[in-house]
């Protein structure tokens, strides 16, 4: 895999919450995606997901309770556990889906 400018890959991206796969890593998809002011609706994966914020704020609520992940902080939602993006959330999001 080249070098890859995360943020600048983010920002590229023709629409939000859109993500783009950039490669794999043994099974899991590395992911970038671009977030927005707007919520998401819930949603659970049957696989584990690594949401890492590289610039910004993303405003989650995991299994109702709500959380804040900032700039360089990393959440684990593990496989099957309901979670949303509420209003508020923007900047670049790296996902790893494990």
């Amino acid at each position: 895999m080249p070098l890859m400018n995360l943020v600048s890959e983010g920002a590229a991206l023709p629409q939000a919450w859109r993500s783009r796969v950039l490669g794999k890593v043994g099974p899991a998809n590395v992911k970038v995606l671009r977030m927005d002011a707007l919520p998401l609706e819930e949603e659970s994966h049957p696989y584990d997901e690594a949401l890492l914020v590289l610039d910004g704020v993303m405003e989650l609520s995991v299994s109702g309770v709500p959380t804040t992940v900032r700039a360089g902080e990393l959440y684990l939602v593990e496989a099957r556990t309901p979670h949303t993006v509420r209003e508020g959330s923007e900047g670049t999001l790296v996902i790893i889906d494990l």
